[in-house]
Formats: structure tokens, C-alpha cells, sequence
């Protein structure tokens, strides 16, 4: 997308950083209190688009060098990391800058890397840290908002990519996240990996600072067929071969203990079958819903009625059948008017994300009405608070502690953490400026 991009819009209310935000079950963060948040954030340039686009399609491995300069330097805090005492950062041995590669697998579950023989994966663990209940992601938990999370720190209402498909409604311009057919991805996975090790044969100061590698499995795999399926499992094998395919480069070139490699997802998964089904077309004795109403249907219920009608209405007599009794799995979905969705999920500032939200219970899907098609597969988009939504953070390198668990936290503290490792200057967001020193060990 270029400079004159029709996907702008207001920026919306700021809302609390990490500091100011009340605890929850489903976004617990490490142990630490501040006075320094975050500066509140700008709304989203065509910039800050383009350059989550790439990290989650191929072309990340041309350009990753131009993400640096996104990521912000940390705040000063006295807060010590949390970490055993006496630690401190290795120092480089061959390169002369620190560099940073994030790589992306998409749909990979927090446990799929217990679900097959992994050793390249769980040598990252037992010589890093991981978060040891997994990575939680931003709601809704799909690939678009997630990474655009990842990279710029920011929470959908922020960032603007509010699903993986929308319409702005100032402007009209549709966003759309594109084909995850396997046959419109032409890069094989290993020749990702060769480019990426390719950067390490250029001259140390050529080298560059922040490098992204993006895999669509198990994302796919679990889609089709479930999240308990051998072919996940068979799919987290290969991600592991190609994680060792990786660091045996990196060995080989004699910069794998310099270069600082965080592994994460975008998102988990769950399985879902035909049972869990609820129908729109149920609700037509209270309130029927057009189809040109409905955004989205599932796994977050989305509908911008007409102009010339209440939403507060529509919710109030959605809910009125849903508890009725009368609506097959009814009970399993409740609908909100934005601004009254759960303040953790930061999901009703901005003008992108329609005035009324469904939430599902976990597994469960809205369709407008009955079909004969047959379907049981794996899903994901759902609260956050779903512990099967969360994904995996892994992260080795100078700057990480060896063998160390840290409690979840919300992918939003990544950005931070990379800033902080790369010192480079960048943006407001929402993370928390002291949450690197809790997870980051100090430098020498």
C-alpha cells in the first residue's frame, strides 16, 4: 500500500498502556510496576501496513532490514530485570551489531511443540526463555491483527487492521488478507530459511539488524482438520526440521550464539464440528439480520446495521432470543454494542470495528442458516481468555536467559523488547516500557 492508501482513519480515543490496565486471568503480565507507560499511540500510517504485510507473507525475507527502524528505544526505569541474580548479557563474539530474527509460524498452538518429536524447537527452550503458559495474543485472535500487533506493539483498535477482512466505512476500501491456498505460496519453506542464512554471508556490517521469517503451517493443517489431527502433528515436525535446518546454518557461519532468534505465533486453534453450529435464521421469531448487515460472522459475530436503525436495539433483541431457550446453542453466543465489550480486549476504538460484536463460547460458529455441507475443522478468533487461543514465545539469544520460564503475556510487549534489544528509536504503543527489563537480561 502506498502513501495515498484509502485505509485511514480518526485516530481514536488512546486507551491505557500495560501499567494502567486492571489484571486479568487472560492478559497476565510478569511481576513489575512502573511510573514510565508508554507514550499513547498515533493512529496507523500507510507505513507502519505496509510493513506488517510483509512479516506475514515471504516478501518479509527482501526487505526485513527496513522493520528496524520502526521499533522503539526503551524508556529509562531503576527496575531490575527479573531474572537470577548475577546474569547479564553475552557479549557478541563474531558480529559487530545485535540482529534479530523473528519468525512467525502461523496457527501454532501453545503445546503443538509437545505434540511431536521437536529437538531443535526445545533446544531453544532449554538454552532460552520461554513464556511457560504461552504467548497470549490480541483478540481477536486472527493472523492480520496479530501481527500487525507483533510488529508495531499496537492493539487492533490502534494499529487499524481490525480483522483479516473489512471495509472501511469512511472510505469504503476493502481490506482483505489474500488466498492461504498452498499453491499461490511459491517459496518453499527451506529456500525461506537459505535466504535468511544468505544475509549472514554478507560483510558483519552489512548484516542486517532485524530479519522476519513467516511459515502458514500448522495454521493450515489445523484449519482442515483439527488441532488433534496427525497431520498437525506431522506439520509441527516439519517446522522443527526447518528450525534445525536453521540453526545449523547459523552454527555453521559461526553466529548462531550472536544472533537473537525469538520464535512466536499468531494465534492457537481449536476443533469445531457441525454440533456447535448456531444459526441467524433462528432468530427471525425477535429480529431477522440482513446478510449486507453482517461483517463477519465468525468467530466474532460482526454487524453494522443500516443507518436507520438502533443498534442497541438489535443487541437487545438478539439477546432476548439467544436466552430464550428457542435458539439451538443460543446460549452460546452473546452480543454487545462495542463500547460495552470486556475492557480488556481493547476492541471498540476505533471506527473500523462495527457498533455490534458477538462472542462466541469456545469452538462454536455462527452461519445464517442451515445447509447440508458437513464441517469439522479447527477455528481460531475467539476472547483471548481461551487458554487453546494462545500461541508460543521462544526466545534465545544474547540478551535471554538460559532455561528461563516467564509468565504469559500479551504479544503486544514484543515490540518493546526487540526495541530495546536493537536500541533504535520508533513509535508509541501499547506495551509497557519496563517490561523488557523483566524479561531481558542487562548488558554488560
Amino acid at each position: 500500500m502506498g502513501p495515498e492508501s484509502a485505509l485511514t482513519t480518526a485516530k481514536p480515543t488512546p486507551i491505557p498502556t500495560q501499567e494502567e490496565d486492571p489484571s486479568h486471568q487472560s492478559t497476565s503480565l510478569l511481576t513489575f510496576s512502573t511510573e514510565v507507560p508508554s507514550s499513547p499511540p498515533h493512529k496507523p500510517t500507510a507505513t507502519a501496513i505496509f510493513i506488517a504485510l510483509i512479516l506475514v507473507t515471504c516478501a518479509a525475507l527482501s526487505a526485513a532490514s527496513a522493520f528496524a527502524f520502526l521499533f522503539l528505544s526503551p524508556g529509562k526505569s531503576a527496575h531490575r530485570p527479573s531474572i537470577k541474580d548475577g546474569q547479564a548479557a553475552r557479549s557478541l563474539k563474531k558480529l559487530d551489531h545485535p540482529v534479530v530474527l523473528l519468525i512467525s509460524a502461523d496457527g501454532f498452538r501453545f503445546g503443538y511443540q509437545y505434540k511431536a518429536p521437536t529437538p531443535n524447537i526445545r533446544r531453544l527452550i532449554a538454552n532460552g526463555t520461554e513464556a511457560e503458559t504461552g504467548l497470549i495474543p490480541v483478540f481477536p485472535t486472527l493472523t492480520f491483527p496479530n501481527h500487525y500487533s507483533i510488529v508495531t506493539g499496537l492493539y487492533p483498535a490502534y494499529h487499524g487492521i481490525i480483522n483479516n477482512n473489512f471495509v472501511d466505512p469512511r472510505s469504503g476500501a476493502v481490506f482483505n488478507m489474500g488466498s492461504h491456498d498452498p499453491k499461490w505460496w511459491l517459496v518453499p519453506f527451506e529456500d525461506r530459511v537459505d535466504t535468511i542464512l544468505s544475509y549472514f554471508d554478507l560483510p558483519s556490517s552489512e548484516i542486517p539488524e532485524f530479519l522476519t521469517l513467516y511459515f502458514e503451517d500448522p495454521d493450515h493443517q489445523g484449519h482442515l482438520v483439527g488441532p488433534d489431527d496427525l497431520q498437525v502433528t506431522e506439520a509441527v515436525a516439519h517446522i522443527d526440521g526447518l528450525i534445525g535446518r536453521l540453526i545449523g546454518g547459523l552454527e555453521k557461519r559461526g553466529v548462531f550464539e550472536d544472533v537473537t532468534i525469538i520464535m512466536v505465533g499468531d494465534h492457537g486453534m481449536v476443533g469445531n464440528c457441525d454440533k456447535k453450529l448456531i444459526f441467524l435464521e433462528d432468530l427471525a421469531e425477535w429480529i431477522k439480520i440482513p446478510a449486507e448487515w453482517v461483517s463477519d460472522y465468525t468467530p466474532a459475530l460482526s454487524i453494522r446495521p443500516s443507518k436507520d436503525v438502533d443498534p442497541t436495539e438489535v443487541v437487545a433483541k438478539m439477546n432476548e432470543g439467544l436466552r430464550s431457550g428457542k435458539v439451538k446453542n443460543g446460549k452460546n453466543l452473546k452480543m454487545y454494542l462495542k463500547e460495552d465489550l470486556p475492557r480488556r480486549l481493547h476492541y471498540s476504538d476505533s471506527e473500523r470495528i462495527p457498533p455490534i460484536i458477538g462472542m462466541l463460547d469456545e469452538g462454536f460458529k455462527v452461519e445464517p442458516k442451515r445447509t447440508a455441507a458437513q464441517e469439522c475443522g479447527g477455528s481460531h478468533g475467539y476472547d483471548n481468555a481461551f487458554f487453546s487461543m494462545r500461541t508460543i514465545f521462544i526466545a534465545h539469544g544474547p540478551r535471554f536467559g538460559r532455561g528461563v520460564k516467564v509468565p504469559s503475556f500479551e504479544n503486544v510487549q514484543i515490540y518493546n523488547v526487540i526495541a530495546s534489544i536493537l536500541n533504535v528509536p520508533g513509535a508509541p504503543n501499547n506495551g509497557s516500557w519496563s517490561f523488557p527489563r523483566s524479561i531481558l537480561l542487562p548488558e554488560a
